[in-house]
């Protein structure tokens, strides 16, 4: 079996840099959310709680086309985008990056979500006897003994979008060198006539990369609880 070609590799390098701007911008909005859920008690957690994790049971195809209609420049939020500052997000590696950032934000929201919940509430309200706020607390107590979670989370992201198709295919379409990441690759060797060689190659790849994925993911939770743990 050959090596990749420049195009295939161009796909690759793509899947990689779309799934670190998605991760990237999505776990610190995942975390405070995570934050909410796990320590919050208002009006509406349920409701918020469902909301966050609705991309997990959509069709990434509707996740796609919402997208479409929220931030296509026609939408009410593209269209200020657009008119504003210039951006346009759908058909784009941004969009390719937004849409992979919804796909994997319940995702991070679980893993740091059960990171939280793992620590003992005792030293939350210790540290609040003490005279620290709401947002000391935060940053000097939570985050810390949630860093496992959180590291779990972003690798798990990053894995998790290394897969992602449905949403991107429909908010940013198939376009080769800003939108065709891995998936959309495979996807379309697959549509041309013998493109069953470079679909192979590309799916071993795809392999690779997601159990390398899961593995760090793994490993590096155990390290993280080995050195948090007295």
């Amino acid at each position: 079996m050959t090596l990749l070609s420049a195009d295939e590799w161009q796909a690759v390098r793509l899947t990689l840099g779309v799934a670190a701007r998605a991760v990237g911008c999505g776990l610190p909005l995942a975390t405070l959310v995570a934050w909410l859920l796990a320590r919050g008690r208002f009006p509406g957690r349920p409701l918020l709680a469902a909301l966050v994790h609705l991309p997990l049971v959509l069709p990434p195809v509707v996740t796609g086309w919402l997208l479409l209609l929220l931030f296509g420049v026609q939408g009410p939020a593209g269209r200020l985008l657009l008119a504003w500052f210039g951006v346009r997000l759908a058909f784009t590696t941004a969009g390719a990056a937004l849409a992979s950032a919804v796909m994997i934000f319940p995702i991070m929201v679980r893993s740091v979500r059960l990171g939280i919940e793992a620590i003992d509430p005792g030293l939350d309200q210790a540290a609040r006897t003490l005279g620290a706020g709401r947002l000391d607390r935060l940053v000097s107590v939570t985050l810390p003994l949630a860093a496992p979670g959180i590291l779990v989370a972003a690798v798990l992201g990053y894995a998790t979008c290394l897969g992602e198709f449905g949403a991107v295919i429909t908010f940013a379409a198939n376009i080769p060198g800003q939108t065709q990441t891995l998936p959309l690759a495979i996807y379309s060797a697959l549509q041309a006539p013998g493109g069953e060689d470079a679909a192979a190659r590309l799916a071993l790849v795809s392999v690779a990369l997601a159990l390398a994925g899961l593995l760090a993911a793994e490993w590096l939770g155990r390290v993280l609880r080995r050195a948090i743990q007295p």
